[in-house]
């Protein structure tokens, strides 16, 4: 066995899952709860539906940042430090075309721009983009399948105090500082979900629900047709992982983005959101005050540390979310 290959055994548990679980996912704080996942289920059962929604073509490439940061996250390739990335990334391919006076508010490393030139030349192929992301995923060696929400652009737009922004523009570009006054996914109506999609939720023992911004990293998926209605008809069996911890979101502009809406930015204002299709709503043990509220709503509460800062927090997360 090859050194590469033990390192890999090594960071399985002895005692993993063997059941088929399908994961919503957005991106970075998705990328956490799935790499404990990743760890304590059978890798090969796992299937992770992603958001697209956050796609966007720059330099006459398709991104997909969180399709990218779920895989290098599974492969073991991510910058841990910001999240996103390859570790030891450079930029100097950046840094030539800001000298020719392109737009650089976008950061693409030199390795990660292997992989939007792999998925931008197999899409001019007439690849679709599930075909890109298995292609990636099987060279990166990750086990799990990893499937885009759909094959059709369904790009996010905020409509914000300063006219309608692409989320990009918006989270990056304007570093969520224009007021969110409303949320629309262009082109979701005639969005097929990718294939693969609602059947990994129908074949799946339990699916759950990543601590991802509720209306931009999943909202887009459930908006996807045919996705709500799949997890509403497996009810008892979804479990929501709340990203929203003592009113804060863990990671990005969610409870801004909630507020702003109108919403309550809270774990409460999160499970009401998710009511209609979760059987099991998860919320760390700083809101534990609030687990009768969200009961009313129809679900089940488990309460357990939700705040993933190192990778045995991960773990830890994955094992109690598999043992409910």
């Amino acid at each position: 066995m090859s050194s590469a290959k033990r390192k890999k055994t090594a960071r399985r548990s002895p005692a993993r899952s063997a059941q088929r679980i399908a994961a919503l996912a957005g991106g970075v704080g998705a990328s956490k709860l799935l790499f404990g996942l990743y760890a304590e289920c059978d890798p090969e059962k796992l299937e992770i539906i992603v958001n697209t929604g956050d796609d966007i073509v720059m330099h006459g490439l398709r991104i997909s940042p969180d399709l990218d940061i779920v895989t290098y996250t599974l492969a073991g390739v991510v910058d841990a430090a910001k999240g996103w990335g390859f570790r030891g990334e450079t930029f100097r391919t950046l840094e030539r075309l800001r000298a020719y006076g392109r737009e650089n508010w976008f950061n693409l490393g030199d390795l990660d721009l292997a992989t939007h030139l792999h998925r931008s030349a197999l899409l001019a192929e007439g690849k679709t983009l599930g075909e890109a992301a298995e292609s990636i995923r099987l060279a990166l060696g990750v086990q799990s399948r990893i499937l885009p929400m759909s094959n059709q652009p369904v790009p996010t737009i905020i409509e914000s105090s300063e006219g309608p922004l692409h989320f990009q523009e918006y989270l990056v570009k304007r570093r969520a500082e224009p007021v969110v006054r409303g949320i629309h996914f262009e082109n979701v109506e005639i969005a097929a979900p990718a294939p693969g999609v609602l059947e990994a939720i129908r074949g799946a023992r339990r699916i759950i629900i990543c601590p991802s911004n509720p209306l931009i990293s999943i909202g887009p998926i459930l908006a996807v047709r045919g996705v709500r209605e799949e997890l509403q008809a497996r009810k008892k069996d979804v479990i929501a992982v709340c990203p929203i911890v003592g009113g804060k979101s863990l990671k990005g502009p969610s409870d801004r983005m909630l507020a702003q809406l109108g919403y309550e930015a809270s774990a409460r204002g999160v499970a009401r959101l998710y009511a209609d299709f979760t059987g099991i709503f998860v919320i760390d043990g700083e809101d534990k005050s609030q687990a009768e509220a969200i009961r009313a709503l129809g679900m089940d509460v488990a309460v357990m540390p939700t705040v993933m800062k190192t990778p045995a927090q991960k773990r830890r997360l994955a094992r109690a979310l598999l043992a409910l």
